[in-house]
């Protein structure tokens, strides 16, 4: 029986430290799997010659000087970039990688399974074997509500740094701001939104924003989204140009009305290092709607705010 043969007979249920062990047998290559974070989630219990790995194995996650490595090599982002598995190779380390996202139930990058060509080369049929093996990953954590909540944390965490501009190394970064533009084309908006404040406590009004920002997200869930000072921030595409206009929210005016949500978006942009820039128009279009009626629910920038 063939890899492919073999690979598509792994049971799934069993979870993946049993799903990289049975694999290891397959392809006679270690292999490790790391979250969107890069946290060490299994490894294969087998020695490599590799100062990535051995950091791997023993500390859970990249170094710095390791991420650095990676980045100098474009090696994250183009995994980042890529939609199937892909085979990196550089001289500055001894062993080729055959790496593949992984996705999780909501079909976001949630983790990267990693195989080293230590022992066996990556021909056609082991790449090929490779891609139904993510497929198993995949479908082994498409319940667990780790990789879940951990690709919204993510999103939240990097979109926060963006508006803080707080990203000291953007060479660094790019491979995170990377997944930022996941399932996004082109031009980018950000949109925010307020919840009537009234004269209620500062935690229950975070509590609420955290509520209505997950309320939105059924609504619209092919936006990102983030709690950032008083506001509930909407990352949006232009691959979903149509929202730009008021209309594209009218099928949940009610909602709005009712959970007294008013909504500014900003013109478009495409640098994600931009964002803040974005996100002060957003607000200016939201402030200035709400100075001029009450009577709408979402304003559009139009540079004169």
């Amino acid at each position: 029986m063939g890899k492919l043969e073999q690979v598509q007979a792994l049971e799934n249920g069993k979870g993946i430290q049993y799903l990289l062990n049975a694999a290891c047998k397959i392809f006679y290559n270690p292999m490790y799997t790391i979250d969107i974070d890069y946290n060490v989630i299994a490894f294969t219990d087998v020695p490599v010659d590799d100062p990535v790995w051995n950091e791997i194995v023993t500390q859970g996650t990249y170094s710095m000087e390791s991420q650095e490595l990676l980045a100098k090599e474009r090696f994250i982002e183009n995994v980042s970039n890529a939609n199937k598995s892909i085979i990196l190779k550089s001289d500055a380390f001894q062993y080729a990688r055959l790496v593949n996202l992984f996705s999780n139930r909501d079909n976001i990058a949630a983790g990267i399974v990693v195989m080293y060509d230590c022992n066996a080369p990556f021909d056609d049929e082991c790449v090929a074997a490779f891609e139904i093996f993510t497929d198993k990953i995949t479908n082994e954590i498409k319940n667990y509500d780790y990789f879940t909540m951990l690709a919204m944390t993510f999103y939240e965490d990097k979109i926060n740094l963006l508006l803080d501009k707080s990203v000291k190394n953007p060479f660094l970064f790019n491979p995170q701001a990377q997944v930022l533009y996941n399932n996004f084309d082109d031009y980018l908006y950000v949109a925010v939104v307020s919840v009537e404040r009234n004269n209620i406590l500062e935690h229950v009004h975070r509590s609420r924003l955290a509520y209505f920002k997950s309320l939105l997200k059924t609504k619209y869930p092919s936006f990102k989204y983030s709690v950032y000072s008083d506001y509930i921030v909407m990352l949006m595409s232009s691959k979903h140009r149509s929202f730009y206009s008021a209309s594209f929210f009218s099928a949940y005016a009610g909602l709005f009305e009712q959970n007294g949500l008013f909504m500014g978006i900003s013109g478009s942009f495409e640098n994600m290092y931009e964002m803040r820039v974005y996100y002060d128009q957003a607000v200016a279009a939201l402030t200035n709607g709400l100075a001029s009626t009450k009577d709408m629910r979402v304003f559009l920038y139009t540079g004169a705010e």
